[in-house]
């Protein structure tokens, strides 16, 4: 009797397995993909910054706010140059004599590097977004409120 209770126990950890496995992958995927979402973040808040600082904080003679845009976003993307990443800059003007720079980072979920189509075993991947505003004075060179 022992030798039968054995032997039907044999195969049940394999099955186990196979049905724990989607779990598992759908569970790395997701923390790999936030991980790598908050290291992007983390590098986007400091390059944008820093690209504001340069380009928007102490505009060249003749340089308008638009260009300042163009400008602060071509720094971003020469940085964060993934295919999975959209990098966007607004302008706005908030009056006093303060413009206000917003830049946008959209991130798209992949499978551990690999492109992901929208989802992983019927699991929906949405795009994430993470945005920065800073606001400069126009009339003093290289500050930022």
């Amino acid at each position: 009797m022992g030798m039968r209770l054995a032997r039907s126990a044999r195969g049940q950890m394999t099955i186990e397995l196979a049905v724990a496995m989607p779990v598992i992958i759908a569970i790395a995927v997701i923390a790999v993909n936030a991980l790598t979402f908050f290291c992007q973040c983390a590098v986007f808040d400091r390059v944008a910054h820093e690209a504001v600082r340069v380009h928007a904080a102490s505009p060249a003679y003749g340089q308008g706010a638009s260009q300042s845009c163009a400008l602060v976003e071509q720094d971003i993307r020469a940085v964060l140059d993934d295919s999975n990443i959209e990098v966007s800059v607004a302008y706005d003007s908030t009056g006093f004599d303060y413009d206000r720079y917003t830049a946008t980072l959209e991130f798209h979920p992949t499978l551990f590097g690999l492109g992901l189509r929208s989802e992983v075993f019927g699991v929906a991947m949405p795009a994430l977004s993470h945005t920065t505003a800073y606001v400069v004075d126009t009339y003093k060179a290289g500050v930022i409120a």
